[in-house]
């Protein structure tokens, strides 16, 4: 078989590497895309860097927000936020009662 189609192992290793690698990233970019889109006033956010804060202000013009810290108000883009930990952030604890 490999006689009559010598590029099938290299397509087979470009669609492996689409599904695996390439897909997965875009969906993440766009769900980072769409949590940077809906944040709003009042969110407990941590940023990429580590600093922990509550969105004050945001400016659609530079796509960047103003975040309130322990230290005094920062201006960060809304690229810096990190979408996994400010979701970790603002799930409410559940508490069992038995």
């Amino acid at each position: 078989m490999l006689e009559q189609y010598p590029f099938l192992p290299l397509v087979l290793i470009f669609v492996v590497a689409y599904f695996f690698m390439i897909r997965p990233q875009m969906k993440r970019q766009k769900d980072e895309k769409k949590f940077a889109a809906e944040l709003k006033r009042g969110d407990k956010i941590i940023t990429k860097s580590g600093m922990y804060g509550k969105v004050v202000d945001l400016h659609d013009s530079d796509s960047s927000c103003i975040v309130e810290t322990m230290a005094g108000k920062i201006k960060f883009d809304r690229s810096a936020i990190s979408m996994e930990l400010s979701k970790k952030l603002n799930v409410p604890a559940t508490t069992d009662k038995k």
